[in-house]
C-alpha cells in the first residue's frame, strides 16, 4: 500500500481564515456617593470659609469624591480654571464639574443630572485652650523719680513706694504698698473697674480710663493715709482704707 503526504500550505498563497466577530462594548452605568462643593460669590470669602473649615476638620475631604457644583458661581473658564488651582493647593481632587457652561481641557468633566443627596455637616475639633497669659506684673522695690512702669493689659503691683516724679501706667489696678508720691494711672485698657490701692496717699496725679485728677483736686483729708481710688457714676472717688 502507497503512502500519500499532504501537499505543504504555502502561507503566501492560503486563503485567509475567516475573521471572529468583534465581541460588544459593555458600558454600564454606575451611581457613587460624592461630596458637592458649591462655591458661592463672593469667592475670596467663600474661599476663606473653606480654609475655616478645613482647620476645624483637616480630613474632612480626604479620600473623597468630590463634585464641583457652580451652579451659583457661573464662573468664566479662566475663573473656573484659577478656581481649581485653589482647591487643588488645598489638596482637594475634584472629579467633575457641574453647572459649567464650558470648561477647558485638562480640567474634570462636565457632569449633567446629578441628584443632591444629604447634607454632610463638618465635624468640629475642640478649639486647643490658649495657654494663660500672665497680664500683672510685680515691681519688688520702688519706682524711682523718672522711672515709669507700664502694663497696658493688667495690674502693677509695687512693693515699694512711688516717688515723686516717677509715674505708674496700668491697663488694670495699681496695687502700691509703700507710699504713693507720683502719677498713677489706672484702667488705661478702657476698664473702669480698676482701682488704685496705696499705703500711703501722697500722689502728684491720679488717673482711671479716661478721668484724671490733680493733687490741688484732691484735697488734703486723705493725705499720708492708706486710701484707694476708684470710679463711681463717671467721678472718681477717694476714701480711707482704714
Amino acid at each position: 500500500m502507497s503512502e500519500t503526504h499532504p501537499e505543504p500550505i504555502d502561507p503566501e498563497t492560503a486563503p485567509a481564515a475567516a475573521p471572529s466577530a468583534p465581541r460588544p462594548l459593555s458600558l454600564r452605568g454606575r451611581a457613587f456617593k460624592a461630596l458637592a462643593l458649591s462655591p458661592e460669590p463672593p469667592l475670596p470669602e467663600w474661599l476663606a470659609g473653606l480654609d475655616a473649615a478645613l482647620k476645624r476638620s483637616p480630613t474632612l475631604l480626604k479620600g473623597r469624591a468630590v463634585i464641583l457644583d457652580c451652579a451659583q458661581l457661573k464662573p468664566e473658564p479662566d475663573a473656573l480654571e484659577m478656581l481649581m488651582n485653589e482647591l487643588k493647593a488645598r489638596g482637594i481632587a475634584v472629579l467633575g464639574i457641574e453647572g459649567a457652561d464650558t470648561v477647558l481641557d485638562g480640567l474634570p468633566p462636565l457632569l449633567v443630572k446629578g441628584h443632591p443627596s444629604e447634607k454632610v455637616e463638618i465635624p468640629s475639633v475642640p478649639a486647643e485652650p490658649e495657654p494663660q497669659v500672665v497680664t500683672s506684673i510685680t515691681v519688688e522695690g520702688s519706682v524711682r523719680s523718672g522711672q515709669s512702669v507700664i502694663n497696658p493689659t493688667g495690674d502693677v503691683t509695687v512693693m515699694g513706694s512711688v516717688s515723686s516724679g516717677a509715674e505708674i501706667l496700668a491697663g488694670g489696678s495699681i496695687h502700691v504698698y509703700g507710699a504713693l508720691r507720683g502719677r498713677a494711672i489706672a484702667g488705661a485698657a478702657r476698664n473702669p473697674r480698676a482701682r488704685i490701692y496705696c499705703r500711703k496717699f501722697e500722689p502728684e496725679l491720679l488717673g482711671i480710663d479716661r478721668l484724671v485728677r490733680t493733687a490741688e483736686d484732691m484735697g488734703t483729708a486723705l493725705r499720708g493715709k492708706a486710701a484707694q481710688v476708684w470710679l463711681d457714676g463717671g467721678n472718681i472717688r477717694m476714701a480711707s482704707l482704714d
